[in-house]
Order: structure tokens, then sequence, then C-alpha cells
């Protein structure tokens, strides 16, 4: 068994001084921790993964393809492979857990 503790992840994404840390890599999945603060730009591209977003807190709007919906605390958002997709009008500094299957990179 792997456990992780979100604020242990949190203080380690900022010790790497970056928006996003992989905390997790196994064959068929990998995960991490995605943060973008209140008023940020999201610089994503399309991922060759499918990937799943869970929203632990903030807000902001995403949108994927050309359909935008509202996320907060408890949100869980599907984005296909190779789709465009990316969040905007962050109104709350965003956590995000990131699962994409297969791995990343």
């Amino acid at each position: 068994m792997k456990a992780f503790r979100l604020e242990e992840l949190e203080a380690e994404r900022v010790a790497n001084d970056g928006a996003y840390l992989q905390f997790l890599r196994e064959r068929n999945m990998s995960v991490g921790l995605y943060a973008l603060d209140r008023g940020a730009l999201d610089p994503q591209q399309p991922h060759r993964q499918d990937e799943v977003y869970f929203v632990a807190s903030g807000r902001a709007l995403i949108t994927v393809g050309d359909e935008t919906t509202p996320v907060a605390r408890g949100s869980v958002v599907y984005v296909p492979a190779g789709v465009p997709h990316r969040f905007h009008h962050i109104t709350e500094d965003l956590r995000v857990l990131v699962v994409f299957s297969p791995p990343e990179g």
C-alpha cells in the first residue's frame, strides 16, 4: 500500500518549485498534484493520456474541447487524450489531483 497526505504533497511541490508534482507512478497510471494560484494562467497542452481531475480545493472554470463548466472542491472532470483543455478564471487557489492513464511521460 502507498498512502499520501495532501498537506505533505503540497509542501513537497512547493519545495520543488513547480506547479505539478507527480507522486505516484505505476504500470497503468500516474497521479500528481497540480496547483494554480488565483488569477494564474494554465499553460497546459493536450496530453497523450486520458486524465481525471479531482479538485481538492479552490474555484475556477475548466474548458475541455468546446465545453466549459465551473469546478470547486469535490469536482471530478474527465478529459480524453488529445483534447485541448485548461483551467481559467481561477478565483481561489486551485489544488487538483490528476490521474493519467496510461502513466504520463
